[in-house]
């Protein structure tokens, strides 16, 4: 009997592929970065089927590197960047516009007209989220407005939308299957979280008609098969979560109070709140952690909009460095108090700002300052904005967690956990594999496919590769955290 699970990690820049074996230990990855879009000020986008093409390939790379065969996978699990919408016919899996990303902004006048006219305390009570570009539900109205047709077609019950798992399972199973899970349900500003269902008057509000949905399973069920044209065989897909929900189990954060952070191309920190839904009064988002076999475990969740991002456009925008592995040696040289903040708001501010129209910027630039102080402030800026959602949570009521587990792209710097140690004064621990999303998921297949108990066996895959304690005075601490305060003041379109 095959006991490998294939995880699908489709990301914000990088299509992925992991086969990990029952102990969740990775055997063969393969990744393949895809164009990133940007056609006017605030708008993101991606080419759906690149994101088709890269995630065939890379599975396929993942196999061959792996010298294994489809018949050699127990169960597949995906994962996704959330939020971002796409729009199919419902015949020909013909996209209709490309995907409007997570970070994408266009929506913005509409979302502060909706917070105008009151919707917003509404909104946040069914879906525990707040009215703004970043969710779905705004970007599915602007494609059914804006695309010619779509509207029309969409009543007639022509076509079809998905975030990007449920968008990869149409094309998996070859369009027999149009299905998502609860946690990137709840994403989408359409999902009422305490009933766990499609909610009608916010369905009205957005005027989506309810055909275009899929249904709503656990995290870990029967989603349906691979087309055994695809892979080589028809392997079932068992697992699925939001990117974010994901990181959370592969970082075995099962226990109310356990937070994990996650520093990919934005950085998402979670606590888990058990049973409870806990409305944040400081800008946070309530949402659905995970659920299994139909019982809803809640989570907390602050969402940064970029962090590795920001070492992407010194990379790629500014061309300071060559590789984003030079940025550590940089930073080490320039020191943590090198003077510089770089607000990274190139697609407005996430938690706890909700800032759609702040912008980037770079202060506290000197005759003395060169390229290593602006590499410095870019990872620095990252820790920063952590620290701004860890004081959140506290102001709602949450103590201080003993730990904070990383993991995601940045994880892997030194220089950087440690300053995020100091930064925050609580102790942060990386795990032996960084890549807990694709291990969540697939942790979610292994579990439905019988391979693992329960959450204990999961939690038995975590392991700790190096824990980083805080050394910084608090003066400093301080000190540090208030220039950050002043420069996030500085790029804030409201106050």
């Amino acid at each position: 009997m095959p006991s490998h699970l294939l995880a699908i990690d489709q990301g914000t820049s990088s299509s992925r592929a992991i086969i990990f074996d029952a102990t969740g230990k990775p055997l063969a990855q393969a990744q393949q970065e895809f164009t990133q879009h940007f056609p006017r000020d605030g708008w993101v986008e991606h080419d759906g089927e690149e994101i088709w093409d890269s995630t065939l390939a890379v599975c396929r790379q993942a196999l061959r590197d792996g010298g294994l065969s489809a018949h050699d996978i127990l169960a597949i699990g995906i994962t996704n960047q959330r939020e971002t919408t796409l729009l199919w016919d419902a015949a020909s899996g013909e996209l209709l516009h490309r995907a409007i990303v997570w970070q994408d902004r266009r929506t913005a006048d509409y979302c502060a007209q909706l917070k105008a006219d009151g919707w917003e305390e509404k909104v946040s009570e069914k879906t525990g989220l707040l009215i703004d570009p970043y969710f779905s539900a705004t970007k599915l109205r602007w494609l059914l407005r804006e695309v010619p047709g779509a509207m029309e077609r969409a009543q007639r019950g022509e076509l079809r939308f998905g975030t990007v798992d449920c968008f990869l399972l149409w094309r998996l199973s070859g369009g027999k299957v149009h299905r998502t899970d609860a946690s990137n349900a709840s994403r989408t500003l359409l999902f009422n979280i305490r009933e766990q269902c499609w909610d009608e008057e916010l369905l009205a509000l957005f005027d989506i008609p309810r055909s275009l949905l899929p249904d709503v399973l656990d995290c870990a069920a029967e989603f349906g098969h691979c087309d055994e044209q695809l892979l080589g065989a028809s392997i079932p897909v068992l697992g699925m979560a939001g990117d974010q929900q994901a990181a959370l189990i592969g970082q075995a954060c099962f226990r109310p109070g356990m937070v994990k952070s996650t520093y990919g191309t934005g950085c998402f920190m979670v606590q888990n709140t058990g049973e409870t839904l806990v409305r944040s009064r400081h800008r946070l988002l309530s949402t659905v952690g995970y659920r299994l076999g139909g019982k809803v475990t809640y989570a907390l969740e602050g969402s940064i909009f970029v962090a590795g991002a920001a070492l992407q456009w010194l990379r790629d925008g500014i061309k300071l460095i060559r590789h984003a592995q030079e940025s550590e040696a940089l930073a080490q040289a320039a020191g943590q108090a090198c003077g510089v903040y770089l607000v990274p708001a190139f697609t407005g501010l996430g938690a706890p700002y909700w800032d759609p129209k702040a912008r980037g910027a770079i202060f506290g630039l000197t005759r003395d300052t060169g390229i290593k102080e602006i590499v410095t402030a870019g990872l620095q800026s990252v820790c920063y904005q952590s620290r701004d959602l860890l004081e959140a949570m506290v102001q709602d009521g949450a103590s201080p967690p003993s730990a904070l587990r990383v993991d995601g792209g940045m994880a892997v710097s030194d220089w950087t956990m440690q300053f995020l140690a100091d930064l925050l004064g609580v102790a942060v621990e990386r795990p032996e594999v960084t890549e807990t999303t694709a291990l969540g998921v697939a942790s979610l297949a292994g579990l439905q496919a019988g391979l693992y108990a329960d959450l204990d066996a999961l939690a038995e895959h975590w392991h700790l590769q190096r824990r980083f304690e805080p050394r910084m005075q608090q003066a400093l601490r301080d000190q540090l955290y208030a220039g950050w305060l002043d420069a996030v003041t500085r790029v804030r379109s409201e106050p």
